[in-house]
């Protein structure tokens, strides 16, 4: 029977008729069963809607050009019926401290909700599916019992997830904003953001059209009129959760809400009414599900996955899941096979849909950290807040727009943001590209070599602005492994002055900075390829850490560190740090992150002392800026001094981004010039939410609230990142490591792929000729004809 179910209607004799249940009446699963039932007419197929056919949550539907081509190619019927209806437009308006900004190029396709379901109702009968209004399934496992294939689409309240939840293992988080979805009888003539600054915090308005304007005037409608009139806007009101209380919104009825948001966005609406459609505030669910499917029940939509409305995607998404689904189960034999095969090939799509949606959902429920940038600034920074978007293609899409960007941000014509110079104190970045600290354990006695010249000097020749060293260890104690480099003696210094030297010269106009730290309790390990974290087979030394608590089980377990200890470490860096002006070094770091000994004693994780450095936050603060200020007390005064942190320790009880701002407003307090903001590594069993440019929210926010230049690290991988970052005025500096194991050269190409060949990015004499990128096959060429045209 399950294998009747997955064959495709081509290769199947079956021996009765194969039965599909769908659980929820939504676009998902109407759109499942008309696509089942349309590749097998013999399946039947019953849908199950708890609600009558009109009843609907929200009121316009966004969906793409490449939702719009799967449908065509996979149900003619259904694309000629949505294309008929669909409201398109070009523009992003966005309104901030009462100037416009609009950007253009960005292609939308919208309809009205209540529309979408009559279509899919509509081909669904035609098909002979069987539709069940006002009336709620059977449990789930009758179902399964009773069908051959069951669809569970009855959205992110799903109550089949939570009946299967031990089988599915759900993860559903709430966060901090509240939103309503409303109405307007008017059709906005681009998709509309604006921004509310009240006297209880900010509030923001989300408005696109979805059906196109009446030719001739129509009655204004009551509060829960008809909705899929000519000529509207579904318009979305959110704002934090506190603001939403100060507000008032908790003690109103629905109505009052309505009108009072109306008020907030009078010269949005032009003074228009809102209206209501079963309306009501509420948070939203980021749902994931380790398993999709179980047996012969398979989750699709929001049942199975959540992404925030700020993107647009969920109608979407469960529209590709329905297609892919039908796919899957004509394109395998067994049932087990498809649904596999379903998981395997939407998982990737919707993890990478879910990380650009919580980057677009943290971007508004931090609103407040953006409003003070320039409102074009602003705009910017909006619409590339999901890193979807990005400054490469906002650029091939509004030129103009993202010109006036650029003048704004002080970039020379035909100069990218990343080449734009930066000065930190007496020194003068020429681009904003550093090669991020990477550890080499390839060091003698922590005497760096003929590697680490190679090395770092490649990465200089590279054209980048700031080349950093690796953790450079203040004692042989402090060091993670035998082959960590160090400047604890003078022939370290003499060796690393030598490599400083072959910068200075070889590579005029790069800067090169050392980053001090002590391993703490992570040391005493073998070299990574060795096994990382992994304690040394032999000739241990001994760890010393701020408190006596080892890196994981196995682990050698440190001591705690007493009075006199501590102030011979920190004499140890004071030490390092002349060294390192010895050296020769532009810019030294103070590492502060990643479980090593100073970032041991922020986190209330790895400090349980009881004395004057341990318990309060300021207290975990007392020893790292006592370090700090030795360090500053030898370090030149025109030469920057930056700070390394984790800002946040992926686990619970361990610090958290509002303590990282603290930590950061301390280290600037006492004169850091910058902070490099890096996240985890402190505690074994962190659990990071890894994507792209995943930390920057981080530096991004300390940025905005001490008011101190940052540098963001962590899974920046393209110029074009670097470039976005840099014009949204979320960082000033952009590190990257792997990229740089990759391609030495990576700024330097960077520039060639931009055409950029100004003073920011130059190439060594002896490398000028490779400077074009080098001719290969030719792939534009005209195409044989191979018939003849009539």
């Amino acid at each position: 029977m399950a294998g009747e179910v997955a064959m495709g209607a081509k290769d199947r004799a079956p021996a009765r008729t194969p039965r599909v249940a769908v659980i929820g009446g939504g676009p998902g699963g109407l759109y499942a069963a008309a696509l089942l039932k349309r590749l097998d007419p013999s399946r039947e197929i019953t849908v199950w809607e708890r609600n009558a056919p009109d009843d609907t949550f929200g009121f316009g539907v966004v969906l793409s050009d490449e939702t719009l081509g799967g449908i065509a190619h996979a149900d003619p019927v259904v694309h000629a019926a949505l294309q008929d209806e669909f409201v398109r437009w070009d523009d992003i308006d966005i309104v901030h401290r009462g100037e416009r900004h609009t950007s253009g190029g960005h292609g939308f396709a919208a309809l009205g909700r209540r529309r979408l379901l009559a279509v899919l109702h509509e081909r669904c009968r035609s098909l002979g599916v069987e539709l069940c209004f006002g009336t709620e399934a059977p449990h789930p496992d009758r179902l399964s019992q009773s069908y051959d294939l069951v669809i569970a689409a009855d959205g992110v309240h799903s109550t089949t997830r939570e009946a299967g939840a031990e089988v599915f293992r759900p993860t559903v988080q709430e966060h901090r904003c509240r939103y309503i979805w409303l109405a307007a009888d008017f059709a906005f003539d681009a998709f509309r953001f604006e921004i509310a600054e009240t006297e209880y915090g900010v509030m923001q308005l989300h408005g696109y059209p979805y059906s196109r304007p009446s030719p001739a005037p129509l009655p204004a409608a009551g509060p829960d009129g008809p909705c899929d009139r000519p000529g509207a806007s579904t318009v979305i009101v959110e704002m934090r959760e506190e603001v939403w209380r100060a507000a008032g919104f908790a003690d109103m009825e629905t109505a009052e809400s309505v009108e009072r948001c109306a008020k907030v966005f009078t010269e949005a609406l032009g003074g228009r009414p809102l209206r209501s459609r079963n309306s009501a505030w509420t948070t939203f669910r980021t749902v994931v599900n380790e398993r999709w499917s179980h047996g012969n029940l398979v989750l699709l939509g929001d049942a199975a996955h959540t992404a925030h409305f700020s993107i647009g995607s969920g109608t979407k998404l469960a529209m590709e899941d329905a297609l892919a689904l039908a796919a899957c189960l004509e394109e395998h034999t067994t049932l087990p096979e498809a649904l596999t095969a379903y998981e395997e090939e939407r998982r990737p799509v919707v993890a990478s849909t879910q990380r650009a949606a919580l980057a677009s959902l943290e971007w508004f429920e931090n609103l407040g950290l953006h409003v003070g940038r320039p409102a074009r600034q602003f705009a910017f920074d909006l619409l590339t807040r999901s890193r979807r978007v990005t400054h490469d293609n906002l650029r091939l899409r509004d030129p103009h727009f993202t010109g006036a960007v650029e003048r704004d941000f002080g970039c020379p014509p035909g100069t990218p943001p990343m080449f734009t110079p930066f000065r930190l104190r007496g020194l003068t970045l020429r681009n904003r590209v550093v090669v991020s600290p990477m550890d080499m354990y390839s060091a003698e006695d922590g005497v760096p070599g003929d590697f680490h010249l190679v090395h770092l000097g490649a990465r200089a020749l590279g054209g980048a602005g700031l080349v950093m060293t690796e953790m450079v260890c203040v004692s042989a104690e402090g060091r993670i492994t035998p082959g960590c480099a160090g400047l604890w003696t003078g022939h370290q210094t003499q060796a690393w002055r030598r490599i400083t030297d072959f910068v200075h010269t070889r590579a005029p106009g790069v800067a090169i900075g050392v980053q001090l730290g002590h391993s703490g309790r992570k040391g005493s390990t073998r070299r990574m390829w060795e096994g990382m974290d992994e304690p040394l087979e032999e000739g241990n030394w001994g760890l010393v850490a701020a408190s006596p608590i080892p890196y994981r089980p196995g682990s050698q377990q440190p001591r705690e560190l007493s009075r006199a200890q501590l102030t011979d470490i920190r004499e140890q860096f004071m030490a390092a740090a002349w060294r390192a002006v010895r050296g020769g070094f532009d810019l030294l770091e103070l590492h502060c992150a990643h479980g090593y000994l100073l970032s041991g004693f922020l986190s209330p994780l790895t400090n349980r002392r009881t004395d004057a450095y341990g318990g309060t936050l300021d207290n975990r603060l007392r020893y790292p800026l006592e370090v700090f200020d030795a360090v500053r007390s030898v370090w030149p005064e025109e030469r920057p001094l930056t700070v390394r942190i984790s800002a946040t320790d992926w686990a619970e009880g361990g610090t958290t981004a509002e303590d990282a701002v603290e930590i950061a407003r301390a280290f600037a307090a006492h004169g850091a010039d910058a902070i490099d903001v890096s996240t985890g590594q402190v505690v074994a069993e962190e659990r990071p939410e890894f994507g792209r440019s995943y930390q920057t929210p981080y530096a991004d926010r300390i940025r905005q609230e001490v008011g101190i230049p940052v540098i963001a690290v962590g899974a920046i991988s393209s110029w074009d990142d670097v470039n976005s970052l840099i014009l949204a005025g979320r960082a000033d500096l952009c590190a990257l490591a792997r990229p740089h194991l990759y391609d030495p050269h990576w700024t330097l190409h960077a520039a060639a792929e931009q055409g950029y060949t100004g003073s920011a990015a130059v190439w060594p004499e002896p490398y000028r000729a490779g400077s074009r990128r080098p001719p290969t096959g030719r792939t534009d060429a005209p195409r044989p004809r191979l018939t003849l045209g009539r």
